[in-house]
């Protein structure tokens, strides 16, 4: 007993959990302040669900972080309930066993992280151990289960999570990242095994890993696996459920599609917090893109409260979701307002975003692989009867006009080639953005391997340039950003640009004034887009 440290609330100056560093670029610790964010919402969340009670003086709530790292939640939550029930069960030490043996759960995601977890929340990385602060525990793990999982293999890929059976089948000795959590058919039984009797967890809190490699490309490729997380804690029932995620899932990517279909047709989000630069939450290691978090309330039907945290300010409304007529969660608070003026002044039917299918400029947008060359696909230097011009990474070449089997009304037109990725940012999200790559004019007798995307046919070199004009204003590149989940840019990310006539240069002032995009809604666009500039006369500008 004169071994076992005493439970005493202190400062941690500095707090050992905001030094550790990120295990990977996919397993990011959570900072203290910023778990306790989420800390304060779910609070307030609860409290709003239950006559304003506080849940932090309810001895019987229990919660569950199903993949923690450092233990910074269990941590928090355990302090918070320290201070909640004092009045309640008076007594330090019997609250502390009953908090601990009673409400903390969490599964590590590995048997690092299961020591470290450990040692926040017990002070001891054996919960049983001479140091523990809890008694009872009859084993090590106590609450804080890790046991090493593996992959169901098949056809190279788990299919539970789609790793790569090629990088992480690597035996005994190394990690399988195949997190418990998530490889599991029945998620119910399965926690009911592990921590004994019926459980009913009434949150569920966490930072789950992002994503694994998946073996596709050149072996770098990686698919999102935090979807799973969600989607498996859902399984559970729990009354909240909040979790820091990549902002991705906002408008699809790889694998993401079903999930946000799934998460923007749910009307129990209460709560989206959404940080555009990932560095604002965490220092280093964040996703590119951004991340948000969520608070899904199980007795919540209806609009959510959407934050967006970007460059020091915070615009928050009460929304849907998904706004009639797109199909993608529209990020920033101030695009809904610039996206229903345009739809107003372009026909779309009232309260709805869809433009009318005759003023939509993805129609004119080529889809991947325009003309059906590969973006390694190298063409004759010198040119031979009959050759077209093709551009492609680096520079152009020449291929035989008959070997053009796809997009072939394009060929003797003139057109816009536009790059299919668009310049990066370096590790970090950085603003204003360049959203898409510099676009180019392409003349008759051009086409592109799959490094570009075309867009077009225009009937002369003047309609080209105006619809190239167009496409260097800030207001449009905006308009793409509002549907674009990746660096990659296909057709589907101009679903919110109108067609133009064109017959002018456009300029952002000329489209300002025909939107009436006010004075505030133009400095944030400007903002978020930079400036761009052009050549009009063909050839890609480099980035």
């Amino acid at each position: 007993m004169s071994g076992q440290a005493s439970f005493t609330l202190r400062g941690r100056n500095p707090d050992v959990l905001t030094c550790i560093a990120n295990l990977s670029n996919d397993e990011v610790f959570t900072p203290p302040e910023f778990a306790n964010r989420l800390l304060d919402t779910l609070a307030e969340a609860w409290a709003a669900e239950n006559g304003g009670a506080n849940i932090w003086a309810d001895k019987t709530v229990r919660f569950l972080d199903p993949c923690t790292k450092a233990g910074v939640f269990l941590r928090e939550i355990t302090r918070r309930l320290v201070v909640g029930l004092a009045k309640e069960m008076p007594n330090i030490q019997e609250r502390v066993e009953h908090i601990l043996t009673q409400q903390v759960f969490g599964l590590a995601i590995t048997n690092l992280t299961g020591l470290l977890s450990r040692r926040s929340v017990y002070c001891s990385k054996h919960a049983s151990g001479p140091h523990s602060i809890v008694h009872s525990f009859a084993n090590d793990d106590g609450n804080i289960w890790f046991e090493r999982s593996e992959h169901t293999w098949a056809n190279g890929k788990c299919s539970y999570c789609g790793a790569s059976q090629n990088t992480l089948d690597r035996g005994e000795d190394h990690e399988t990242h195949a997190y418990a959590f998530i490889h599991q058919s029945d998620i119910n039984s399965w926690i009911t095994e592990i921590f004994g009797g019926e459980m009913q967890f009434d949150v569920i809190i966490g930072n789950p890993p992002y994503q694994l490699n998946d073996g596709g490309g050149s072996g770098s490729s990686a698919s999102p696996i935090y979807q799973i997380f969600v989607e498996q804690a859902k399984r559970l029932s729990p009354r909240f459920l909040t979790m820091i995620i990549p902002s991705r899932w906002f408008t699809g990517g790889k694998g993401l599609d079903e999930f946000r279909e799934s998460m923007l047709s749910d009307g129990r989000i209460k709560y989206l917090d959404d940080y555009p630069i990932s560095a604002d939450v965490f220092a280093k290691s964040g996703p590119k893109g951004g991340v948000c978090f969520f608070a899904w309330d199980d007795a919540h039907a209806g609009d959510c409260r959407v934050t967006t945290h970007f460059q020091g300010n915070s615009s928050e409304t009460v929304r849907p979701l998904l706004e009639k007529g797109a199909d993608v969660f529209i990020r920033f608070n101030e695009g809904i307002k610039v996206l229903q003026k345009i739809a107003a002044v372009d026909g779309a039917s009232p309260q709805s975003l869809a433009l009318p299918a005759d003023r939509r400029f993805d129609r004119l947008v080529s889809t991947r692989k325009p003309f059906g060359f590969a973006s390694n696909y190298t063409g004759r230097t010198r040119s031979e009867e009959d050759d077209v011009r093709i551009v492609q990474k680096g520079g152009a070449g020449y291929v035989s006009r008959k070997e053009v089997l796809t997009g072939t009304r394009l060929i003797d037109s003139w057109k816009i080639f536009v790059g299919f990725a668009a310049p990066g940012t370096g590790d970090k999200d950085t603003y204003p953005h360049r959203i898409i790559s510099t676009p180019f004019i392409g003349e008759p007798g051009e086409v592109s391997t799959e490094t570009f995307l075309c867009i077009g046919p225009f009937e002369t070199s003047e309609e080209a340039k105006s619809a190239l004009s167009y496409l260097s204003c800030r207001l449009t590149r905006f308009l793409i950003l509002l549907h674009k989940p990746s660096q990659n840019t296909t057709r589907h990310v101009y679903t919110f640009v109108p067609t133009q006539d064109w017959d002018k240069q456009w300029t952002d002032q000329e489209l300002y004034a025909k939107y009436g995009i006010t004075a505030a809604e133009q400095e944030f666009i400007e903002k978020v887009v930079r400036p761009m500039d052009l050549n009009l006369f063909g050839g890609p500008v480099e980035d």
